[in-house]
């Protein structure tokens, strides 16, 4: 994308509402208790008997030494080294349990663990959890596998047991490198330990690394910002990511902590994103869309010029058509079919492992209207495009009559020159990679029912 100096501030503005990120269609406030622990071990053996795809695996690890401000994961404090090890026997308890259900002859081609703080665990517990998970599952030769690590704590053992459990890819929070930003979202993190940390995943063979970045947070300036951004770019990572700060008090609390004064107004957060993302593209990072930057080599971006990058509830992912296992509390597994969601509260999920069923709390089973919407927001948000014939010959649909009321939604976008929609395909134009949430909304079926509520379900969309 070449016109991001030529971004019009006011139509960023225009279109800064609350909306989903689709990491899933159905987005997850549709999830039903409904759908049960037996409807999602039924679907599993029916996938089973039927599916020779590659599986995706998903382990959540809760545990945090200490609470970032910020923070809007299922995640847990503490520093009870016995809690840690409780809730890696339970996981791997859960693993016994839906294993056997799951053919010997699907390969896991993608892992990624993710929390709370999966480097919080020591690396023998890495050890431990990853060669048991191994031992229950076929793991493909090409695997991508990867973890969320924080530099805070981090050793170079830590590093090296993720290695040997097969994790060649590692994404690390950063957030930002000021110190006063540091100390208001309390995570004290030198830019120091992070370069360090960096240096080992590269030394141990980690074949992509990625920094997490957020903006809109306390004590934020254009400046500030623009320096933290300059540190990242020298360090060089294969991917970045950039997040608008997701106030959500009424679902996180402890983000009342935070002074109104000391945010960055909503067009200071625009002016931030504008100056990261020129800074980032002209360093030679690709904007792949939403808020994820890689370098033209990285599989990332090769994915989307091949059209086969995919999304799900990890993000943007190069391996489409695996259907995920979700181990852990709050995990969520998604099939061709449905989404199931484990119990949230750890005391309810320890309950549900003792007793050798599924972990599920609440759960969706797709419609054929959601599997034709789904593939329509999943190309826009992957591809930066809708192709209406591979709809119309996937779903056996008349494109324009199926959706003849959601056509209209997008003139707005037409009229401000970032989506253009033709006989063939609709496509975004310049600074929509910005908005794709927004024109992705036109194609949600369901989000009038969702917005009907009286209290807020989403983040703003930029």
């Amino acid at each position: 994308m070449n016109s991001f100096s030529e971004i019009d501030l006011d139509i960023l503005k225009k279109y800064n509402q609350p909306g989903p990120r689709y990491t899933s269609y159905p987005t997850a406030p549709l999830f039903s208790t409904d759908f049960t622990a037996q409807d999602f071990v039924q679907e599993i053996v029916w996938t089973n008997a039927k599916s020779k795809a590659d599986l995706s695996l998903y382990f959540h690890f809760p545990f945090c030494e200490s609470l970032c401000y910020f923070c809007g994961c299922n995640m847990m404090v503490s520093r009870d080294r016995s809690l840690i090890h409780d809730y890696n026997e339970r996981i791997k308890r859960e693993i016994e349990t839906l294993a056997p259900l799951i053919s010997k002859d699907r390969k896991v081609s993608q892992m990624h663990w993710g929390g709370g703080t999966p480097s919080y665990l020591t690396p023998n517990e890495i050890r431990d959890v990853g060669e048991f998970i191994r031992s229950k599952f076929d793991f493909a030769a090409d695997i991508e596998a990867s973890v969320e690590i924080d530099p805070r704590g981090l050793t170079s053992e830590h590093l090296k047991a993720f290695r040997e459990c097969g994790f060649n890819r590692t994404s690390l929070g950063v957030q930002d490198f000021n110190p006063q930003v540091q100390e208001a979202i309390n995570r004290i993190q030198p830019e120091d330990i992070t370069r360090q940390a960096i240096l080992w995943a590269r030394e141990f063979g980690f074949r992509s690394v990625n920094l997490d970045l957020i903006y809109g947070l306390p004590f934020q300036t254009l400046e500030t910002f623009r320096e933290t951004v300059e540190k990242v770019i020298n360090i060089s990572p294969d991917r970045i990511a950039v997040f608008n700060y997701a106030h959500v008090p009424w679902l996180k609390k402890h983000q009342n902590i935070f002074k109104p004064e000391t945010m960055p107004s909503s067009d200071e957060r625009l002016i931030i994103l504008k100056q990261t993302i020129e800074q980032l593209v002209n360093s030679g990072y690709e904007y792949i869309g939403l808020d994820h930057f890689a370098k033209p080599t990285d599989e990332l971006a090769v994915a989307q010029k091949n059209n086969t990058l995919y999304r799900n509830f990890q993000g943007y992912s190069t391996r489409a058509g695996t259907d995920v296992y979700a181990f852990g509390v709050s995990a969520i597994s998604q099939f061709q079919n449905i989404y199931a969601q484990n119990l949230k509260n750890i005391k309810d999920y320890y309950e549900r492992i003792e007793t050798g069923e599924a972990a599920t709390n609440v759960g969706y089973r797709m419609t054929f209207d959601d599997h034709v919407r789904k593939e329509t927001i999943m190309q826009l948000m992957c591809h930066l495009q809708i192709d209406k014939r591979a709809i119309e010959q996937k779903f056996e649909i008349d494109f324009e009559m199926y959706f003849a009321a959601d056509l209209p939604k997008l003139d707005s976008f037409i009229a401000d020159e970032l989506l253009e929609n033709n006989a063939e395909r609709i496509f975004i134009k310049g600074a929509g990679k910005l908005i794709i949430r927004n024109v992705a909304m036109c194609f949600d079926a369901h989000l009038a029912e969702m917005t009907k509520v009286n209290k807020p379900v989403f983040s703003k969309t930029v």
